[in-house]
């Protein structure tokens, strides 16, 4: 399987040099960040008021508050919130640093001791082996902070270092795909989540080889016959699933599935998304999207389409719109394969004021996106206003990595579109992004948003059941659309009245819920709100 942001040719990154070019052509929009911006913008519609929490609500708002400066509880306390599903997540960062060395060493890999990438055995010159990590520490070290944000120091570019570490892992995460999903699915099971997204790329040099066979045609309908003929696609489609029997024969092992002792992440509900290099020739996005959206609606394994790679390389720039309108086409062809996009990862400075203001518009109007991933751009968009409304009638979700947004964009705090997306009833959901490079875990992104943007604990509990809610699972939600389009979080058809979490339902609403596995899991978190309240109450001094 392939891993995010591996480019069959170079696609630049912007170099000091480069950004402050852009920053000379940039009259205005540099000089004003999100909350500038959110000025120009016009107001949003007011929200319906919520009835007031419950008790037990009041009680772990009250705690949350009073606990704010006690650095264990606070940790303690969002480790253990339940945090619905992780609908953002690129399994190769995703995975540990310490995972990644250790791996490395069993495999054998040297590691360069210039570039600190690992690479085949035998070592030679400027190289040593990868097992010497276990006791030197100090290679350790350098190993660590080479292929994670460990220790990253101010002042540098952390959009190059994030996005360079991959390539400098790759030959140890391309070959251990089961290992790592085994690892992120513990801990998204010891952080009280229900499911998993990850993204992957299975038979991703054979679809490097056919794109190069077939070539490039402008007419996306016939590069589609193309690829079908003689049953190319379909023999692709075979190898990805075979590579993805075999990812997971891994991680059932590595997670000690089948023996008496089962690791958390074996009961963990997960899919993937086949993630698409838009930093590639046109011909090669193409064929990667055709193979992930076929695979999609024939493997339930797979349940959606993404495009990795930097949003400001030089290609991903070239072609967007071109990429776009292939999204547009094959969803006419797959209408059953979801589609969620990278889209408006920018920042005034990063490109020139152009590019800030259609990437998200685009996403949603041509390249049928039913999430945003990172939206951070949002307030450049042309028409930001509109598009927001837009979003949020069509129940559009963004998906928010705030670590990762913070060290790659330098976006934080009251710059960030978090609380823009809120008040226009976009539907949010905080995700991890690459945990492993960003040395994160979704309890801290939670943490993050809850102590930035003041959140109570029913925000919270809204923002874990939007992520299931969002979710590319199959089944009806189990909650309610209320009078504005939004989700009012109150149960909906056979299970109108009941109360989640506090009793047995209904047989009527139990055989909706056999039915619908979202529905389930989203019962299933209610559940464990309550236990949560509960737990809280016994702390409450």
């Amino acid at each position: 399987m392939g891993v995010p942001y591996r480019q069959d040719a170079p696609v630049p990154t912007l170099t000091p040099r480069t950004r402050r070019r852009h920053r000379r052509r940039t009259p205005l929009l540099p000089v004003l960040g999100c909350t500038a911006l959110l000025s120009l913008l016009p107001a949003a519609a007011p929200a319906p008021q919520p009835a007031p929490p419950p008790a037990s609500d009041q009680r772990v708002s009250a705690y949350l508050k009073a606990v704010e400066d006690r650095p264990a509880a606070i940790r303690a306390f969002f480790r253990d919130l339940p945090k619905g599903a992780d609908l953002h997540n690129h399994l190769s960062g995703a995975a540990s640093t310490e995972l990644l060395i250790r791996l490395a060493g069993e495999d054998g890999l040297c590691v360069d001791e210039r570039t600190l990438t690992a690479r085949p055995a035998p070592c030679g010159r400027h190289t040593r082996p990868a097992a010497q990590a276990r006791t030197d520490a100090g290679f350790r070290r350098r190993i660590l902070r080479a292929w994670s944000m460990q220790d990253f120091p101010p002042g540098e570019s952390g959009h190059d270092h994030f996005f360079g570490a991959f390539d400098k892992f790759r030959a140890v995460s391309d070959a251990h795909i089961g290992r790592l999903l085994a690892e992120v699915a513990d801990t998204a099971a010891r952080n009280h989540q229900f499911y998993l997204e990850t993204m992957v790329a299975p038979a991703a040099t054979g679809s490097e080889q056919l794109a190069a066979d077939v070539g490039f045609h402008p007419d996306l309908a016939r590069l589609h016959r193309l690829l079908l003929a003689d049953g190319k696609l379909d023999r692709l489609v075979r190898r990805a699933e075979r590579e993805t029997d075999a990812a997971l024969t891994e991680f059932r092992a590595a997670g000690e599935c089948d023996t008496g002792h089962p690791h958390p992440g074996c009961r963990l509900p997960f899919r993937f998304i086949y993630q698409a290099s838009r930093g590639s020739s046109p011909e090669r996005v193409f064929t990667q999207l055709a193979l992930g959206m076929r695979l999609a609606e024939r493997d339930p394994r797979f349940v959606a389409v993404n495009l990795v790679q930097p949003e400001d390389g030089a290609n991903a720039l070239r072609d967007y719109r071109l990429q776009m309108r292939m999204l547009n086409y094959l969803h006419g062809v797959y209408p059953r394969a979801h589609i969620t996009l990278h889209a408006g990862e920018l920042t005034a400075g990063l490109v020139g004021p152009s590019d800030l203001r259609f990437h998200i518009g685009e996403a949603v109007r041509t390249g049928r996106a039913e999430r945003i991933g990172h939206g951070v751009d949002v307030a450049h968009e042309d028409h930001a206003a509109a598009l927001l409304r837009t979003m949020a009638r069509r129940g559009i979700a963004v998906e928010v990595p705030l670590t990762s947004n913070r060290q790659i964009l330098g976006v934080h705090g009251a710059e960030h579109p978090f609380p823009l997306y809120r008040r226009y009833g976009v539907p949010v959901v905080l995700s991890t992004d690459d945990p492993g490079i960003s040395r994160t875990d979704i309890g801290e992104e939670y943490r993050y948003a809850a102590r930035t943007y003041r959140l109570d604990y029913r925000e919270l509990k809204d923002l874990a059941r939007a992520s299931l809610d969002h979710a590319f699972l199959p089944g009806d939600s189990l909650w309610d659309t209320g009078r504005d389009g939004a989700r009012a979080f109150t149960p909906a058809g056979p299970c109108r009245g009941e109360r989640p979490g506090t009793r047995a339902p209904r047989q009527s609403c139990a055989r909706f819920l056999a039915n619908s596995p979202k529905a389930t899991l989203e019962w299933r978190q209610e559940a464990a709100f309550t236990r949560f309240a509960e737990h809280i109450r016994h702390l409450a001094p």
